[in-house]
């Protein structure tokens, strides 16, 4: 397993461990006072656990090298990671929204919370805000899209515990149908970072362009004896990048100066790709 790997599971095991004590303690409050948002909350807490454990499973997959069925790497299977968050928002998205729509139309009420529901649902906050904090740095650093992913889904939990707080402490003061109203904003919030998600996971999936033709013409233009660029593509997995380009050169080069052009070229390329994978064709002026 690569360091890159080793370090990308280890950051999930932290982050699995404290979603799961968020998880629970919502959960026990949700069921205490009954309340909707409460509930809904640890749901979405409990996505995240599910989603930790996808990521464990699919993070040593995404980081073994080339093989012959799998020349480019598997680093894709990490956007697929990041893909079945998606899948398990919406779900929980639409469950939410209905009970939602449904507690507000019956107006079903809250149980009265007490000062310690309250307590241990804000000390959450606080654990939700470190687990974001925490594994967005660690995406960052390790170009992880899907530790990134996984943090964008942990920050909607931020909005959604405030939410929840927001429901018990209104619900305590006696506002009927509060809690169906803000599930139902608690949904939507889902709905939004899955969109976000999607939005991000697409263009590595239909190989989008890493960087414009443009940019990478003019770093091979300015390679002493370029003649000409006569094709470029370039696509990224989000931890890596790949280019090929097609030079022209003088055709009294010998195949020795034309390789070590291509060496050139290669090189210059993957400086601006940020250390990409460059291929470089060589053809005749």
């Amino acid at each position: 397993m690569s360091g890159a790997s080793s370090a990308i599971r280890r950051t999930l095991i932290v982050v699995l461990a404290l979603n799961a004590l968020v998880t629970i303690v919502k959960l026990v409050v949700g069921l205490r006072t009954g309340a909707l948002t409460v509930v809904g909350s640890a749901l979405e807490s409990g996505l995240d656990l599910l989603n930790n454990l996808i990521a464990l499973t699919l993070v040593g997959i995404a980081h073994r090298g080339p093989d012959e069925e799998h020349p480019y790497g598997h680093a894709k299977f990490e956007t697929l990671g990041a893909l079945a968050v998606v899948g398990f928002l919406s779900i929980s998205c639409f469950e939410l929204l209905r009970e939602g729509v449904l507690a507000l139309v019956t107006g079903s009420e809250v149980r009265r919370p007490e000062v310690l529901d309250m307590a241990v649902v804000i000390a959450t906050l606080g654990v939700n805000a470190f687990v974001v904090w925490y594994e967005s740095s660690r995406a960052r650093e390790l170009k992880s899209a899907l530790l990134m992913a996984d943090a964008a889904h942990t920050r909607s939990d931020i909005f959604v515990t405030l939410l929840a707080v927001a429901s018990l402490w209104l619900s305590g003061l006696g506002v009927r149908r509060i809690d169906g109203a803000l599930a139902i904003l608690v949904a939507l919030i889902i709905a939004w970072t899955g969109y976000q998600i999607l939005r991000a996971s697409i263009p590595v999936l239909v190989d989008e362009r890493a960087l414009e033709a443009a940019q990478i013409r003019a770093v091979v233009e300015a390679v002493p004896g370029v003649m000409q660029v006569r094709d470029i593509r370039s696509r990224a997995t989000g931890t890596h990048s790949f280019a090929e380009v097609t030079v022209a050169v003088s055709g009294l080069s010998t195949v020795s100066d034309a390789h070590a052009l291509a060496d050139e070229v290669e090189q210059a390329v993957s400086r601006r790709l940020g250390g990409g994978e460059v291929t470089v064709h060589i053809e005749p002026a």
